[in-house]
């Protein structure tokens, strides 16, 4: 559960830190590469040096179990850039 909410205050961070709000289009296309990148990481950290460490297990289905935790991942990051843009708009007004 820890590497989830890590994930999605990198998420929020980058996000908030990112230049150039409202282009969606070269934020969601950073994210991505971001959170594939960065949720490859947090996947093979939790599965070598905190085995059970993620609430998400699809251990049963094997490579593409691992493929849905990366996926999932890189959902949450990107949910985190788009809440990171919106806090960014809301606080420079």
């Amino acid at each position: 559960m820890w590497l989830e909410l890590l994930t999605l205050i990198i998420g929020i961070a980058f996000g908030f830190f990112h230049h150039g709000k409202e282009d969606y289009k070269g934020l969601l296309k950073n994210s991505v590469i971001a959170g594939i990148v960065m949720s490859i990481i947090f996947v093979l950290v939790s599965m070598f040096l905190f085995p059970g460490g993620l609430s998400i297990s699809l251990g049963i289905l094997g490579m593409f179990g691992l493929f849905i935790i990366i996926v999932i991942f890189v959902i949450l990051f990107i949910v985190g850039a788009f809440i990171g843009d919106w806090l960014e708009r809301v606080l420079k007004k």
